[in-house]
């Protein structure tokens, strides 16, 4: 039996149509989807309502292959993502990110870029290649000025791309819906023609990987009769072939995939970045409105997680340790406390390896993420010159409920109960998830290996000499301080001496120091003067006690302990390099 010719190869590139809520992205969905199907290839809209392909926000766009693209026939196709406005825009915005291969930011040309419009350009600076602005709803603006208008707002745009990875993207303006929604439908869309040709020099062979283990983000999912169930979304890593056993992560249930389709048509394998519908049988599709599906076992579900991460520029205010944000994860977002570490100052400027986390070495505790505006102790060194920061630093997040993700995936911070009227971005940071801690007991089980130190500096003063090679301090413990735990560590003499704490002296937290080189004549001389001027004052009024205690402190001599404590060490042990 011959085979039949073969069917004329689809490219699927995923556009995600983003901007600030009612600036037209659903419109110009809409116009792109019904101009590209009619004026390219005569398909009626409603042939394309048929299929199962599609969700509610996902459209398609089908155009000869561009000659950039390879030789031969073939068909570009286009799925829009129109992903919905504000304040939810963030969570599920995240989660389209990941499937985006090139963004549109819909801009409302009568008002510019808006916060949400923000919002989208840095998830589109995080998650996406390539971009191109589309200056919305020209048809608001009066013939006479509009084209000196448009110029006008092209300039303001190019100059906000300027500093992003977006510099010189190409920037189209159209009116997606003439007249606004009560327009009748014979009013015919400006512009939108131009807009798909530039779409086209826009594309590109996204990478396509069928390797790996088989992660799809469904988007919708409905029963058909006599059928089964069709779970439809976005395949993002790995591949399917009918006959897999899938998993539905979320609810631990595994089925087998009974039938396939692609633009539909029906399909016996998909892989990584297309669209496909999968239909399995006996499963209510109310269960799963939208989420992941797997490689049977291939997610894990974790408590906490190590990982590595950027601030965002645009986001006012420090990150700080113990704050808490909701934490988006693959395709869930869960309230996370988090608390951030750098390498050890001596290795800042060190390499680090892109996404594996090293836990034989030290880790400097922060109170907060170090940035060039944050108000870490480098305040002193930045008189001298630029304030040194690591070249990575990282984030142990605490998650208040479990979240099921596959590794190394894209981790966003935000602070979403930001009042969304405030003119201020939400996003805060961004990174890669490292390691994922399973154990529900990560706190005794895992965090124990995780060497995050603090450095503590306490002060004393030195109370009187003993004899040349030993000292009584003060002021270095609290009166109830068990003295004991601290024998054996080393101080320091403000007078250049080294010293060995050796046990404690009386009752009121006061000690003695050992001094195995002795001291140095001076600081005898200075600490016999002290004690002599005390002992003086001691006979005479009060009045001069407290006179003579001003000029003691003068010239005081001061006892430094410098050690390190590791933030998970159960037994608080002190350490000293």
């Amino acid at each position: 039996m011959a085979a039949g010719p073969a069917a004329p190869r689809v490219l699927n590139v995923n556009v995600g149509v983003l901007g600030h809520i009612d600036s037209g992205k659903t419109a110009l969905a809409r116009a792109l989807s019904t101009t590209g199907s009619t004026a390219a290839f005569d398909r009626a809209p409603q042939s394309r309502a048929r299929g199962i392909t599609l969700d509610l926000g996902f459209s398609c766009l089908r155009t000869a292959l561009p000659p950039q693209l390879g030789p031969g026939p073939g068909e570009l196709q286009f799925t829009l993502v129109d992903c919905p406005g504000h304040a939810s825009l963030i969570r599920t915005i995240i989660g389209g990110a990941q499937i985006i291969d090139l963004m549109m930011l819909v801009i409302d040309v009568t008002k510019g870029m808006q916060t949400q419009s923000a919002e989208c350009l840095v998830i589109g600076q995080i998650a996406c290649q390539k971009m191109v602005v589309v200056l919305n709803k020209i048809d608001l603006l009066p013939e006479r000025k509009r084209q000196s208008a448009i110029e006008k707002m092209t300039k303001k745009m190019q100059k906000t791309l300027e500093n992003t990875k977006f510099c010189g993207c190409p920037i189209v303006a159209v009116a997606a819906k003439p007249g606004g929604p009560e327009a009748p439908e014979s009013e015919n869309p400006l512009g939108v023609s131009e807009l798909i040709e530039v779409l086209k020099s826009q594309a590109y062979l996204p990478s396509r990987d069928p390797s790996g283990h088989f992660l799809m983000a469904v988007d919708h999912c409905f029963s058909i009769k006599g059928q089964g169930t069709v779970m439809t979304g976005t395949i993002l890593s790995g591949s399917v072939s009918l006959g897999d056993n899938v998993e539905i992560p979320a609810l631990k249930v595994i089925k087998k995939v009974k039938s396939m389709q692609m633009f539909h048509t029906p399909v016996t394998y998909a892989m990584q970045g297309d669209r496909v519908g999968i239909c399995v049988t006996q499963f209510d599709p109310k269960l799963l409105e939208r989420g992941l599906i797997c490689t049977p076992e291939s997610l894990h579900t974790i408590h906490a997680a190590i990982i590595s991460l950027k601030k965002i520029q645009y986001f006012r205010g420090a990150l700080q340790t113990k704050a808490k944000f909701h934490i988006t994860v693959g395709h869930e977002t869960v309230m996370g406390r988090v608390m951030f570490f750098s390498p050890a100052p001596a290795d800042f400027n060190e390499e680090i390896k892109e996404n594996v986390f090293d836990f034989e070495k030290d880790y400097l505790y922060q109170e907060e993420y170090l940035s060039k505006d944050s108000n870490s102790e480098n305040k002193e060194n930045d008189q001298a010159g630029e304030v040194q920061l690591p070249k990575q630093q990282w984030a142990l997040l605490e998650f208040e409920k479990p979240v099921t993700c596959p590794k190394l995936c894209l981790v966003i911070g935000s602070k979403l109960d930001t009042d969304i009227h405030a003119n201020t971005c939400r996003l805060a940071f961004h990174g890669v998830l490292l390691q994922g801690m399973e154990d529900k007991n990560y706190t005794e089980t895992f965090l124990p290996k995780l060497k995050v130190y603090k450095l503590k500096h306490k002060e004393g003063q030195v109370e009187r000499v003993m004899d040349d090679y030993s000292v009584i301090g003060r002021s270095l413990f609290k009166k109830e301080t068990n003295i004991q735990i601290f024998v054996g560590l080393k101080v320091k003499l403000s007078t250049g001496e080294d010293g060995i704490i050796d046990g404690g002296f009386g009752q009121s937290g006061k000690f003695k120091i050992r001094i195995p080189d002795g001291l140095k004549p001076d600081t005898k001389m200075l600490l016999t003067v002290a004690s002599k001027k005390k002992s003086k004052a001691g006979k005479g009024d009060t009045a001069k006690e407290d006179e003579s205690s001003k000029n003691d402190s003068a010239q005081p001599v001061t006892i430094s302990l410098l050690f390190k404590r590791y933030v998970f060490d159960t037994q608080k042990k002190m350490i000293q390099s």
